[in-house]
């Protein structure tokens, strides 16, 4: 299996995911989209010297994968590609901030090492979110959110199209890169005279096929508008599960929850 074949697998498995039975995964998705947003929102506007406050922000992707029955391990394992990417961001800072402002026993912590913890988790934590909200809200329920909020029709359709494309693309690398393999038996890679041929029927195979994509939509009765498989109304009790998540995000967004707690078990 080659490196673009075990991508399309991997995005194919998301997917999958999706059509799992959860209370998390038939809540109305507008709910969802909502809170996810929200929990960006709020987990990106964290000081950068206050890592303690993300703390207690934990808790609601934990209990997100819990109610999802979906394991946190996975969102690392699918998306560990980008898991280096995090943990590059903020490398610097403690060679820029040395500023000591934290002491734990002997260790001494300065301004750079506690900015770069912050930006790790903030980085963690939101890939958590998006993660949960992809594996329990399909690209057509998101898309018809976004619609219902009167987001452009356009960039709807084009972000519902770049999703799609992004499947045949992959699926085509995949085709050709073995078919390059059968034809040339040990040779590791592709050589360096067959990448301009290779990337032109790359293009002409994938417009071909997306092609085919968007005329099976048309088929289908497509026109830019996404109906929805679930109830129009949100249900109250799906309504206040919205609004407690919310304000708990909030208030422990405002109040240092972390400290409170930890004053009241330590003292």
């Amino acid at each position: 299996m080659n490196k673009a074949e075990q991508a399309w697998r991997e995005l194919a498995s998301i997917d999958e995911l999706v059509t799992q039975e959860s209370p998390l995964h038939r809540m109305h998705p507008a709910g969802k989209l909502f809170l996810a947003v929200l929990f960006l929102m709020l987990t990106v506007s964290f000081p950068k010297y206050d890592f303690t406050g993300l703390f207690f922000y934990i808790l609601f992707p934990v209990v997100g994968y819990q109610v999802a029955g979906i394991p946190m391990r996975s969102c690392f394992r699918k998306l560990r590609m980008l898991l280096p990417f995090l943990c590059a961001v903020g490398i610097w800072n403690p060679l820029l901030d040395r500023t000591i402002l934290m002491k734990i026993g002997s260790v001494e912590l300065s301004g750079g090492v506690i900015s770069m913890i912050t930006l790790m988790g903030k980085g963690i934590l939101c890939l958590l979110a998006s993660f949960l909200l992809a594996a329990t809200t399909s690209v057509g329920d998101i898309c018809y959110v976004l619609r219902k909020i009167h987001c452009p029709k356009l960039l709807v359709t084009l972000f519902l199209l770049t999703y799609r494309y992004l499947t045949v693309f992959l699926r085509e690398v995949a085709v050709m890169t073995e078919s390059y393999h059968l034809r040339a038996p040990g040779q590791k890679g592709i050589h360096p005279r067959a990448w301009g041929s290779f990337l032109g029927q790359l293009l002409l195979r994938t417009i071909d096929r997306g092609q085919a994509l968007y005329e099976s939509m048309l088929l289908r009765g497509y026109d830019g508008e996404f109906p929805i498989a679930k109830a129009e109304q949100t249900g109250r009790g799906e309504l206040s599960v919205v609004i407690i998540v919310a304000v708990l995000l909030l208030v422990s967004r405002v109040c240092p929850v972390t400290e409170l707690l930890g004053s009241i078990f330590v003292g």
